[in-house]
């Protein structure tokens, strides 16, 4: 899932109390499961902002509203734009994805980002996540018994490990697993290990961010064109 954490309350604070009126759109997917933008962190961050308005003695309207997802145009129903456009502004707790979207579809609307954004994680245990893809567009783990060296080796390292781990912990810090120990002890485990003996060649990073945005499209879910030009 993408992972992100709420802004500090300072920086949403001047953005809603630079308008009269601002919604804080709340998003019911990734945000929601870790706990950044779902509904309870929505009404969470409404109650702050009117208790600060209130010490601070500045004058403006808070409410609230989530949706299912707002990286999805069917979940901007009725209710949504009526609400958007009752705002001066919007507050979005959703992911980059999610907040541009929502900016694309209300281009008249100011649509500030409540969340930073940070990687597509797992769930360790409760309250922690870690990075486990990089969405590099050429998936490769079955080759390393499943554990991402582009995500999860701190220098990327297709012919790992380099000079740089101790007891199994990456240079970059204590807490880090060097990714290169885990998918050798896995390796050993699998009785594959010898196939790490053949270099992998270098990254195509083309099908990753480098080679531009990317899109994907399945033919066979589109609507025709003549659907498409009517609708």
């Amino acid at each position: 899932m993408i992972t992100a954490e709420r802004k500090v309350f300072d920086d949403l604070y001047a953005k809603a109390s630079g308008h009269k009126k601002v919604l804080l759109l709340g998003c019911g997917t990734c945000v929601t499961v870790c706990m950044a933008g779902g509904e309870k962190e929505v009404d969470i961050l409404d109650s702050q902002l009117k208790l600060a308005a209130k010490e601070r003695g500045d004058d403006f309207e808070v409410t609230t509203h989530t949706i299912v997802r707002q990286c999805d145009e069917e979940f901007f129903d009725e209710e949504t734009s009526r609400k958007i456009a009752a705002a001066d502004a919007v507050i979005s707790l959703a992911c980059g994805v999610g907040i541009q979207f929502c900016s694309e579809k209300y281009p008249e609307k100011r649509v500030y980002a409540g969340v930073n954004t940070q990687f597509y994680g797992a769930t360790i245990e409760q309250g922690v996540w870690e990075e486990r893809c990089a969405g590099c567009g050429e998936c490769i783990v079955d080759k390393f018994a499943g554990i991402c060296p582009v995500a999860r080796c701190s220098k990327s390292l297709m012919n790992g490990p380099c000079g740089g781990t101790t007891d199994g912990k990456c240079e970059v810090g204590e807490d880090i697993d060097c990714a290169w120990a885990l998918i050798i002890k896995r390796m050993k485990e699998l009785g594959t290990l010898e196939e790490l003996s053949e270099i992998t060649e270098p990254r195509d990073w083309s099908t990753a961010r480098d080679g531009g945005p990317r899109r994907i499209v399945h033919e066979s879910l589109r609507l025709d064109e003549g659907v498409k030009k009517d609708g």
